[in-house]
């Protein structure tokens, strides 16, 4: 049986009984190191070790509190719920139901200050709008979950079901994808794991523009109908009901416009 010595400053493994192994010969083998404490290793694991986890859960807000109000440029959204079905009726478990990104404003704060400019909030309750996939804190409140981002997170508004119909707002640029190529240069088929994708498309429509320090719109340099290279990995992507693939992006994200 082998064994071993571990203190602080050398390792001594004997080998004498393991000849068995083929290539193997019995020696002694010592490792010489000087050892330090790793941080976050050993039992039992300290809070130092988590440090680096985070976990987002909803917020519940108790039932004796009957309105919340959002301050500054915030909005408050009920969530639409998650289809639990396809077109099809099938059932769909929880790990492959999307999660929404999309709902109805149900409050907003009272706007924010730019320079000397006092700017109401873009969008009133009521309005159906998108949103980024990530952004807020999610709340759940009178049975049902809601989300308190800032205007800023909103990507459009969406006044039917079809994404293709949505408005985009501030600097947001709504962008048909061109669709993947199927062939290699040398007339290969690709795969859909294999095929590369797409930054480049067509600008569906764009958002009014981002503020100035007065408060004022700037226009954005590209339009609808122009062919564009996008960054590869930003924006929210979505599929329209007709299989085609958009995506909304910041104006910045947009590189060139092709011709």
């Amino acid at each position: 049986m082998a064994t071993a010595q571990l203190t602080a400053f050398s390792i001594s493994v004997s080998a004498r009984n393991l000849s068995s192994f083929e290539g193997l010969r019995p020696s002694n083998v010592k490792l010489a190191s000087s050892f330090k404490p790793l941080v976050g290793v050993g039992l039992p694991l300290s809070r130092r070790s988590f440090q680096g986890l985070v976990v987002k859960a909803a917020t519940v807000v108790a039932p004796k509190y009957t309105s919340i109000t959002p301050l500054g440029d915030r909005v408050l959204v009920k969530i639409k719920t998650v289809e639990e079905k396809t077109e099809g009726g099938i059932l769909l478990p929880s790990s492959a139901q999307s999660k929404p990104q999309g709902g109805e404003v149900v409050a907003v704060g009272e706007g924010k200050t730019i320079g000397k400019a006092k700017l109401d909030i873009s969008v009133k309750t009521g309005t159906q709008v998108v949103y980024s996939k990530y952004a807020g804190t999610e709340v759940e409140f009178d049975g049902s979950s809601h989300l308190i981002l800032k205007e800023d997170d909103i990507v459009g508004i969406l006044e039917t079901d079809d994404i293709k119909d949505l408005k985009p707002l501030n600097d947001r640029v709504f962008i048909k994808v061109a669709e993947a190529e199927e062939k290699t240069a040398g007339g290969l088929l690709l795969t859909e794991a294999t095929k590369e994708k797409p930054s480049i498309g067509t600008v569906i429509a764009v958002g009014p523009g981002p503020l100035d320090e007065e408060g004022n719109r700037k226009a954005l340099s590209v339009s609808p109908g122009n062919t564009v290279l996008y960054s590869k990995y930003a924006g929210n992507d979505f599929k329209g009901s007709d299989g085609s693939n958009y995506i909304a992006l910041r104006a910045s994200d947009v590189m060139a416009i092709l011709s």
